[in-house]
This record gives structure tokens, sequence and C-alpha cells, in this order.
């Protein structure tokens, strides 16, 4: 089975914004914490980004590095 290689460093908010709209997502003047919560739930996942203690059981998302050092 093929690994997943997860984001090390922490994506801009052009990069985040690129993404959203690829998936249909509108960012106008949404803050970045509500913007990737906007991506997660397009994605069918919890909207959890920001919201964690320190720890996480996804290991392969995207936005872990990012997530554990934001407190939404």
């Amino acid at each position: 089975m093929a690994s997943v290689s997860v984001a090390t460093k922490r994506m801009t908010m052009t990069d985040i914004k690129a993404k959203a709209q690829m998936m249909g997502i509108t960012p106008g003047m949404m803050k970045k914490v509500e913007l990737i919560h906007s991506i997660q739930r397009a994605e069918g996942c919890t909207p959890c980004y920001g919201r964690s203690d320190g720890t996480c059981p996804w290991l392969e998302c995207c936005w872990r590095s990012d997530c554990f050092k934001t407190k939404a």
C-alpha cells in the first residue's frame, strides 16, 4: 500500500483559497479557520481544524502540522 504524503509546511492563505476554489467554494472574506472548515466539510470530513487538544487520529490530514499550532 502506498503511503500518503502529509504536508509539513503551513499553507498560505493563497494556497488555501486556491484549494477552496478548486472545490467550488468561494472564499470571499472568510477567515483561515472558517475556510479550512468549509474545505473539510466539502471533503466529507469533520471540520476539526484548530480544535485539537494535541492529539489527533488522522495521520494523513493535510492540515495536521498547522492544526496543532492553531486554536479555533
